[in-house]
C-alpha cells in the first residue's frame, strides 16, 4: 500500500477547517479512517516544528488523489465540516477555458507514448516542503498509479526559460542529445538508457522502441525525455521558483488526465494559481484533437436507494445519502432514473453523484454505497448479529489435497509454496511454450507478476534452478491453484487445483517418474492410464499424458534439455502435474 511522508505543519494547516489540531494521537488516527488511512509513524517531537514529518499509510489503491499532502488533508478537512473545494480552472464539455499557452503533439509520437496533459502553476514561490511534496506526488503517481512510469510519468519545468509553444514528438534515439538532470555532459537518448541511473532504472520502457518521445520548446531546447529524465536546464525546478509548467505523459488518456487533475487540485489547495494549457493533437483522441487541461471528463453515476440499503443493511433517505456523500467531497442530489441492467423496473428513486475533479473511482453502485457508509460514519451503523446458524468445515478438495500432500511427503518429497503470478519469461519462454492459454494481467505493478501461471511445473523448475549447491537427489512438490483461458466458462477462464512434482538427479529418467506416479495413484486408490504426449516441455518419446476415466488430467515425463538450459539446471529432471479437481470424484 502507498505510504506518504507529509510535513506536519503543512498537513495540519490544510486538514483542519478551523486551523486546530486533533486533541491527541488517538483522535488523529480515528480521523484518518475517512481516507482509509492510518498513521504509520508519528513525527519526532524533538525536531523543530517546521521540520517534523508524519508518515501515513493509505489502504486504498483506487484513490490516488490521497497520495499527497494536500489530497489526504483535503479529505479530512471536508469530512470534518470544511467547505467543499471548487476548482473553476477546469474545462469540460460545453465549458472550455481559455489558454494562453499551447503544447503541440505530433503524429510521430502516437505509437510510442501518445498522450500529454499539462497546466501552469504560479502565483507564489515554491517552498522546500512544497517542492518535496511535488516530487513525492510525482513518484507515487508514476510508480504506483503509473506502473513504474510505464503508463504515467510527470515532469516539472521553469516557465521563464521556455519558448512557447512546446513540441511533443517522437525521435530516433541517437538523433538527439542533451544534458540530463544530475549529469554534466550531453548524452543521446540511447546513452541515457545505458549510463544515467534513471535511464538504467527505466530503460525497460523504451529500449526496444525505434522511436522515443521527446519534449522540446519551439527553439529546440529539450525539456525532458519522457518518461525517463528531465533536462538539467529547463527541467531543473528549485526552491524559490515561480510559475512552473507541469506535464504528464502516458499511454492512457483517461489516466493521464486524471493524474493531471489530481496534481492541479493539490497545488490549488496549496495556494498556487492554476492556468490552463491547450494541447493540440495531430491525431484523434477520445477527448478530441484539442483539449484544454485541466479537463473534467468524469460522468455522473446513479445509484438507487434500494441498492444502498442492500449494500449497507439499513434504509437511508436520499437526504442522508447526499449529506454523507458531501462529507466525502462528492456532489450529489436526489434523482430518479433507470439503473444499468435494471431497465425493466422503470424509474427508481436514488442518488446521482458527480465524482470530484480528482477522482474517477465510481465504477459500480457499490462504490457510491461505500462513500455513503464512510461519509455517514462507520460507528453510526448498529451492529447486527448473524441470524444463520452455520458450521464451518473443510471443502472436499481441501481434504483431498491434504491427502495428496501426505503421500508426497511420505515418498520423500519436500513441499513448496509459490506465487500464482509470474513473468512471461518464466512461465512461457523458459518452458518452451507458446502461451496460447496463459492469462495476462492488463495493469500489472511489475512485469515479474504480469501473468497468471497455467502450470505448476515452471514454479518447481524455478526452485531447482537455484538449488544446484544442495546434495542430490532433489524431490519437491506443490499443491496449488493454476488458471488458464477457457472460452466455455462464463468469465473466459478456469481455475483448477493442481499437484505438481519434480525429481532432479543424475539418474532421473522416465522409469523413475512412472514409479512415483504409480505409488501416488496406489495410495489414492485410483486407476489411471497413459498415452504418449507431445508436450513441448518434455523430451519427445519420454512424456505421457495421464488419463483418468478416459479424460486427460495431467502429464509427466523427462524435462526437455532446452528447458533445463533455459533455467540453468545442470542435471536431468523428471516432472509432472495432475488436475486434482478432476481426480477428486469419489465420495467417502
Amino acid at each position: 500500500m502507498p505510504k506518504i511522508e507529509v510535513n506536519e505543519e503543512v498537513f495540519y494547516t490544510l486538514a483542519s477547517p478551523d486551523g486546530k489540531r486533533w486533541a491527541d494521537k488517538d483522535a488523529f488516527e480515528e480521523a484518518l479512517t475517512c481516507a482509509k488511512a492510518e498513521l504509520d509513524e508519528d513525527s519526532d517531537k524533538s525536531l523543530p516544528v517546521p521540520e517534523r514529518v508524519l508518515k501515513i499509510e493509505l489502504n486504498d489503491t483506487n484513490r490516488p488523489d490521497l497520495w499527497g499532502t494536500a489530497g489526504c488533508a483535503r479529505q479530512l478537512r471536508v469530512y470534518n465540516g470544511g467547505k467543499m473545494p471548487e476548482y473553476p480552472f477546469f474545462s469540460q464539455t460545453g465549458n472550455i477555458q481559455k489558454a494562453a499557452h499551447k503544447v503541440k503533439v505530433e503524429q510521430s509520437v502516437q505509437k510510442v507514448r501518445p498522450y500529454l496533459a499539462g497546466f501552469i502553476a504560479g502565483g507564489k514561490a515554491i517552498s522546500d516542503p512544497a517542492l518535496r511534496d511535488m516530487i513525492q506526488t510525482q513518484e507515487k503517481l508514476a510508480w504506483n498509479f503509473g506502473r513504474k512510469r510505464r503508463t504515467i510519468s510527470m515532469g516539472l519545468y521553469r516557465i521563464a526559460k521556455i519558448n512557447w509553444p512546446i513540441i511533443y514528438k517522437g525521435v530516433a534515439p541517437n538523433s538527439v542529445s542533451f544534458v540530463p538532470l544530475q549529469w554534466d555532459t550531453p548524452l543521446t537518448l540511447t546513452e541515457i538508457l545505458k549510463q544515467h541511473p534513471k535511464g538504467k532504472e527505466y530503460a525497460f520502457i523504451q529500449e526496444h522502441e525505434p522511436i522515443h518521445p521527446l519534449l522540446t520548446d519551439s527553439k529546440g531546447g529539450v525539456l525532458s525525455y519522457p518518461p525517463i529524465i528531465n533536462s538539467a536546464d529547463l527541467g531543473a525546478v528549485q526552491v524559490g521558483d515561480t510559475d512552473i509548467f507541469v506535464e504528464l505523459t502516458g499511454t492512457d488518456i483517461s489516466l493521464v488526465t486524471l493524474a493531471a487533475s489530481i496534481v492541479a487540485c493539490d497545488l490549488a489547495d496549496n495556494g498556487f494559481t492554476i492556468e490552463p494549457v491547450e494541447v493540440e493533437y495531430e491525431f484523434d483522441t477520445p477527448f478530441g484533437r484539442n483539449v484544454v487541461y485541466p479537463y473534467y471528463f468524469q460522468e455522473p453515476v446513479f445509484c438507487s436507494l434500494a441498492r444502498i440499503e442492500k449494500f449497507l443493511g439499513e434504509k437511508l433517505s436520499a437526504h442522508e445519502c447526499v449529506r454523507a456523500l458531501n462529507r466525502m467531497g462528492v456532489k450529489a442530489e436526489k434523482a430518479t432514473s433507470k439503473e444499468q441492467g435494471q431497465e425493466a423496473l422503470g424509474d427508481v428513486e436514488g442518488i446521482s453523484a458527480w465524482p470530484p475533479e480528482y477522482r474517477n473511482d465510481f465504477l459500480h453502485a457499490a462504490d457510491i454505497a461505500e462513500d455513503v457508509m464512510i461519509g455517514r460514519g462507520l460507528g453510526s451503523f448498529k451492529p447486527e448479529r448473524p441470524g444463520d446458524s452455520t458450521v464451518g468445515r473443510l471443502s472436499p478438495i481441501t481434504l483431498f489435497s491434504r491427502q495428496v500432500k501426505e503421500i508426497f511427503i511420505g515418498m520423500g518429497y519436500q513441499e513448496m509454496i509459490y506465487n500464482y503470478l509470474g513473468s512471461r519469461k518464466d512461465l512461457v519462454e523458459n518452458m518452451r511454450g507458446e502461451g496460447g492459454r496463459i492469462i495476462r494481467i492488463s495493469n500489472p505493478m511489475t512485469e515479474n507478476y504480469e501473468y497468471v501461471r497455467d502450470s505448476v511445473i515452471a514454479s518447481l523448475a524455478a526452485s531447482e534452478s537455484v538449488s544446484g549447491h544442495s546434495v542430490y537427489p532433489h524431490q519437491i512438490f506443490e499443491v496449488g491453484k493454476i488458471a488458464y483461458r477457457n472460452s466455455q466458462e462464463n468469465y473466459g477462464a478456469s481455475t483448477r487445483q493442481y499437484a505438481g512434482f519434480l525429481h532432479a538427479d543424475k539418474d532421473a529418467n522416465f522409469n523413475t517418474a512412472v514409479g512415483q506416479l504409480q505409488t501416488l495413484f496406489y495410495y489414492l486408490s485410483r486407476e489411471y492410464d497413459v498415452e504418449e504426449s507431445g508436450d513441448p516441455r518434455f523430451i519427445p518419446g519420454r512424456a505421457a499424458a495421464i488419463l483418468y476415466k478416459g479424460n486427460k488430467i495431467g502429464v509427466f515425463g523427462e524435462l526437455h534439455p532446452e528447458a533445463l538450459e533455459n533455467w540453468g539446471i545442470t542435471v536431468p529432471c523428471t516432472a509432472g502435474e495432475i488436475d486434482l479437481d478432476a481426480l477428486n470424484d469419489i465420495n467417502y
